[in-house]
């Protein structure tokens, strides 16, 4: 799938279709009967009789005129990582796949955003090759917050083990190795009609990417809403995010500002369609 806004393509690389993890899991204290009278959530976003919600791992491929862009790489190939086991060495290759499919190499890449740096938006920031951690996308440059950064390569001197499941390690310090990291700020343009944008909460730092045009509007907003269950309740706080109060109230502002501007959302997680319009419905929205 593709859409278009004015002269800008946007489609899904997909790197896992489906993650599924348990409702109070990831949203603590929620219930499926707080989704009551929204099936529509069932099969695609939830299995609403086993309590699982059903996230997607993907990113998008941003074509301009003069700018191949990558907003958030997933999970990557190969990453030690036991705490997931779907996620640990995995040697899946479907979101480099799903570049090539679309006419591009790796090294026709010349941006990388990452929203954040939880290890599901960054794996595939770098590949393995003869035992090393080398980017990926050679002649990119890699979008990230300073600050989050920051806040990261600090947890990492106070910690004994590796930081965020060891994503820090193989998909970002190799990154600042070679010099390929644009450390970037809300406000910051990418390339004309493409702005950084805050969505904190999530994280220290979490940005999105918005994209303003005479032919429409579009948020690719990473984690600043998982599941579409936080339309109906978007006072659910994921369990991994930095700030709950913060994100909750990011989220809100960013799903009025959606609804009012007819803005297309791409978050990193919806299944499905991969993006949504929304419109509000009582104390929450529905999609358009």
């Amino acid at each position: 799938m593709t859409w278009t806004i004015g002269d800008i393509r946007i489609s899904p690389l997909v790197d896992a279709d489906c993650f599924e993890i348990a409702l109070d899991r990831i949203f603590p204290g929620a219930d499926t009967a707080a989704l009551a009278g929204h099936g529509w959530l069932d099969p695609h976003h939830l299995d609403l009789t086993r309590a699982m919600v059903k996230l997607g791992m993907h990113g998008f491929l941003i074509r301009t005129p003069t700018h191949n862009i990558i907003v958030d790489t997933c999970i990557g190939a190969h990453k030690q990582r036991p705490a997931h086991p779907v996620w640990h060495q995995r040697a899946a290759h479907r979101f480099i796949d799903d570049l090539h499919a679309h006419g591009l190499g790796v090294d026709d890449v010349h941006l990388v955003f990452c929203t954040h740096l939880h290890a599901d938006h960054i794996g595939w920031n770098t590949r393995l090759e003869n035992g090393q951690w080398v980017p990926t996308f050679p002649k990119a440059r890699y979008i990230m917050s300073e600050v989050e950064l920051a806040f990261w390569l600090d947890r990492a001197v106070e910690s004994d083990g590796g930081v965020n499941h060891g994503s820090l390690e193989d998909s970002v310090l190799p990154i600042l190795d070679r010099g390929q990291e644009m450390l970037s700020a809300a406000g910051d343009t990418l390339v004309q009609g493409l702005t950084l944008v805050a969505l904190p909460g999530h994280t220290v730092d979490h940005l999105g990417l918005a994209l303003d045009l005479p032919g429409g509007k579009a948020l690719f907003c990473g984690d600043a809403i998982h599941s579409p269950a936080q339309l109906v309740r978007p006072e659910w706080a994921s369990a991994f995010c930095h700030d709950a109060a913060q994100a909750i109230a990011t989220r809100r502002a960013m799903l009025d500002a959606a609804a009012e501007e007819n803005r297309l959302l791409f978050p990193a997680h919806f299944r499905d369609g991969k993006a949504m319009r929304v419109r509000r419905s009582g104390k929450g929205f529905l999609p358009a």
